[in-house]
Parts: C-alpha cells; sequence; structure tokens
C-alpha cells in the first residue's frame, strides 16, 4: 500500500542530475550532471494508419524515441565523456575531438521539485546518447554565464520504455530512490510477482 496518493504536482525546480555512463557495456556510478536550469522532451512518431481502399479506416501515433534537450552548466569530464573528447595520443592535459568522437551511452536522471505540494519526483531516461556534435558558442558581453544546451536521444530500453518517474511520496519501497540516482536499472524499478 503506497504513503500517499498524489493527485496535483506542479514541476517547479529541478535537482539532483546525475548522468551514468555505459562503458563497454557496463553502467558506470552516476556522476553529478551539473546545475540544471532546463529539461524539455518531444516525442518522435511515426503515424501507422489502416485503409480500406482509399478511405483512412484509423490512425495510430507511435512514439519512436525521444528528443530531450538540458540546458545546465555541465562538469567538464562529463562533458568530455558526453561529447567524446579524447586525450588518446596526446600529451596531458590535451584532448580533442574529431571526425571519429563518439559520446558514451548514458542514463540521466533528476529530481524534479513540486514547491507547492513539498514533494519530489524522480525522472530517469534509461537509454540516452548524444544527439548533436560539439559546439562551442562564447559570448563575451554577457553579464550571466549562459548554461550549455545539450540535445540527447532516448530511445527504447529492453521493455519499450523510453521514461521513468516516481513521485516519492507514492513509494513503497524507498530504497529505489537511494538507487535512482547512482544505478538506475529496469529491475531497480520492476514489479516482483510473490509466488
Amino acid at each position: 500500500m503506497t504513503a500517499q496518493v498524489v493527485e496535483q504536482f506542479d514541476s517547479w525546480e529541478i535537482k539532483n542530475a546525475s548522468i551514468q555512463f555505459i562503458e563497454g557495456g557496463t553502467q558506470k556510478p552516476g556522476t553529478k550532471f551539473g546545475c540544471v536550469g532546463t529539461i524539455s522532451s518531444e516525442p518522435e512518431t511515426t503515424v501507422l494508419t489502416k485503409k480500406c481502399g482509399r478511405s483512412t479506416m484509423g490512425e495510430k501515433t507511435v512514439t519512436t524515441k525521444l528528443n530531450v534537450t538540458v540546458s545546465a552548466h555541465v562538469p567538464v569530464q562529463v562533458l568530455r565523456d558526453y561529447f567524446g573528447l579524447s586525450n588518446e595520443n596526446l600529451k596531458t592535459g590535451v584532448y580533442s575531438y574529431g571526425s571519429n568522437s563518439l559520446g558514451k551511452d548514458f542514463v540521466f536522471t533528476a529530481d524534479v521539485i513540486d514547491l507547492f505540494e513539498d514533494l519530489t519526483k524522480v525522472i530517469a531516461f534509461p537509454k540516452a546518447s548524444n544527439a548533436g556534435g560539439f559546439k562551442i558558442n562564447i559570448d563575451t558581453s554577457q553579464e550571466e554565464l549562459a548554461m550549455l544546451e545539450l540535445g540527447f536521444s532516448a530511445v527504447a530500453d529492453a521493455s519499450g520504455q523510453f521514461y521513468y518517474e516516481a513521485i516519492i511520496a507514492e513509494l513503497d519501497d524507498q530504497a529505489i530512490v537511494n538507487t535512482w540516482h547512482t544505478n538506475f536499472k529496469r529491475s531497480l524499478v520492476e514489479a516482483v510477482e510473490t509466488p
């Protein structure tokens, strides 16, 4: 039985963003992503059409992936892993980006805060990868340091899901929250049948 049923949640703030890179097929522990300003996603869809002759009898829209945009102040090593900068065959402290640069796949998680109801929702994109190339934009006329905008693709995991969320107050198993930002996997949130 859940501790609480939440009927209203107003997203106000984003905190505790984490990125869990996949290296050699192994998911690494979560790394703080940085100060996040915005997160938005837009589905990429395809329309399945049922026709009889020339007449359309029905349509269903199916999501094929999510295009996610995050604006944030991001730590240097996270950016290097995200874009695929490497120091291979270079002197210590020198990194390069080129046609062979491939960013690492990752799991992205964050907390979404509702200040009005004092609630927190944890979110996860379980199978993500960089959807854009490395961009540099430095504007010395700004009075406030702009956040970096990163775009990534969130594709379906082995269970066909692009996105997960949980309002902490509704969780029976609070241990989920302890692992969400460090090692999110489908098995963490999957219901286990009891015999």
